[in-house]
């Protein structure tokens, strides 16, 4: 069926729209997939590839739930359309660490009780490891006071780094007290 017959179907019938071959690194692994080129990283990963860590919380790149690492940077999967990571480095939640082994950022959370209904807490650890491989880059935020000295692990910038984060649960200061545990605990 051509595509202006597709675009003069009845109403209630969709119209189809062909599939996009799409190679994504996930967690080290490489994944050849046929996707809608519609569809969000986000989509790609719980569905696709079956990782449901990463959590849709509110679609719309304000909550921070769906966080993931691409090429090393943190960026919210829901906003992002799959097919637009072709041979990136992507890592999820299930890749950052194992239940025998967690990441550091993985065993301060749980040590400081940083979650509490566990919704948000993939989004919050990726996010979390992301802010402090920032601040080692010396890359500045919003509060960064001095930009010639770069940012320091501060409350303040780490509540900065984290506000695209939402936890209703209002499990902040535990957060706050995992990254710098996380981090070492340097001021």
């Amino acid at each position: 069926m051509s595509a202006a017959a597709d675009l003069n179907a009845p109403p209630g019938r969709p119209m189809s729209v062909p599939s996009t071959p799409v190679t994504l690194r996930v967690n080290g692994e490489t994944h050849a997939l046929s996707l809608d080129p519609r569809v969000t990283l986000l989509d790609a990963l719980r569905e696709h590839l079956h990782l449901t860590a990463s959590k849709k919380g509110c679609d719309q790149g304000q909550c921070g739930a769906c966080t993931v690492m691409v090429n090393g940077r943190r960026i919210n999967s829901c906003l992002s359309l799959a097919v637009m990571h072709e041979g990136d480095d992507i890592v999820t939640i299930e890749g950052l660490g194992t239940p025998e082994k967690l990441h550091p950022m993985q065993r301060a959370f749980v040590e400081h009780d940083g979650f509490q209904c566990g919704y948000c807490t993939p989004g919050q650890i990726m996010a979390s490891v992301a802010v402090l491989e920032e601040i080692a880059a010396g890359i500045p935020s919003h509060v960064t006071a001095d930009l010639d000295a770069g940012p320091h692990l501060s409350d303040e910038e780490i509540r900065e780094r984290m506000s695209g984060n939402l936890c209703r649960c209002s499990a902040y200061p535990n957060i706050i007290a995992a990254i710098r545990d996380a981090a070492g605990g340097k001021a």
